[in-house]
């Protein structure tokens, strides 16, 4: 198969992922109607770990933790895949599946402003107009919502969350950036989801009598199927392949129709409605999204 095919092979999965990506809220929040967000999180983490863990094993790709490397990588697994997926999922759960696409959504800006605090990547006039803009959508978002701005509105708890595991994210990413040097992606997702795994189970375990398993629907279980095989497990494996055959650049590029179209999806196939101006704040934070991915100058 020439590169060209190749390539367009791996566009085409890219903008698939992103639609699974997308579709992933809108899936989560349809579950956990039935399914406990603790077991839920579990359960998904289960079915990626175990598929990485098999792609692992087919390519005959095992290794060995450097041991100076433990002290770091494990709370750095928990930062990622314990704090982080315990936000997401909790927000979630408050918050409707539109609001949480779009927060979620501002992972790059978080990315971008952290590396400038650290210096790793300093931001240019048109990023820092994309930081501000972004900023300013996600308080129309929180502030604008149906419910008065309060800790005890469901809605706006649930948006604060998100955010906040944007930020753990965007932590997550930068201080990953060095382990890549040794460990390959996939070796390296495989060790950080099995921490996920691990700790995720162990809160699971109280939470799980308060879901009555005998009537969970085969539409929440396809939910957990759906988001642990494809959104987590399927789609890192082509975001890879997308890495390799059209370069980092473009590949990223396909994370920014992932607010867009879960807002949509959100509204479509829950029946979400947002109010005017959160509609306002939302295009607002994509704005400031794609500034801060392609600002230049």
């Amino acid at each position: 198969m020439d590169q060209k095919k190749k390539a367009l092979i791996a566009d085409l999965s890219l903008l698939g992922i992103a639609v699974v990506w997308a579709l992933n809220f809108t899936v989560i929040k349809s579950s956990l109607s039935e399914i406990d967000p603790y077991s839920f999180n579990a359960l998904r983490f289960i079915l990626a770990t175990s598929f990485m863990w098999i792609i692992i094993a087919k390519k005959k790709a095992w290794f060995r933790i450097h041991r100076t490397d433990w002290k770091f990588l494990i709370p750095l697994g928990l930062l990622g895949n314990l704090l982080y997926q315990w936000l997401f999922i909790i927000g979630i759960n408050f918050t409707l599946a539109a609001n949480a696409a779009v927060l979620l959504g501002t992972i790059p800006i978080w990315v971008a402003l952290l590396s400038h605090v650290f210096s790793i990547e300093l931001l240019n006039r048109l990023k820092g107009l994309g930081v501000i803009l972004a900023f300013a959508g996600v308080a129309g978002i929180m502030i604008f919502g149906k419910n008065p701005i309060s800790f005890g509105s469901e809605t706006f708890l649930g948006d604060f969350l998100i955010l906040i595991a944007a930020v753990v994210w965007a932590l997550f990413t930068i201080y990953s950036k060095n382990f890549l040097t040794r460990y390959t992606p996939l070796q390296f997702s495989a060790f950080m989801t099995t921490i996920g795994a691990i700790s995720l189970i162990l809160i699971a375990i109280p939470f799980a009598g308060e879901t009555d398993w005998q009537q969970v629907s085969l539409a929440a279980w396809g939910g957990v199927f759906y988001s642990g095989l494809l959104a987590i497990g399927v789609a890192y494996i082509i975001w890879n392949n997308g890495i390799m055959n059209v370069g980092a650049v473009r590949t990223a590029t396909y994370q920014n129709l992932v607010p867009v179209l879960g807002l949509i999806f959100g509204i479509v196939l829950l029946g979400e409605s947002l109010q005017p101006l959160q509609y306002v704040g939302s295009a607002i934070v994509i704005i400031g999204i794609v500034f801060t991915r392609y600002g230049k100058i």
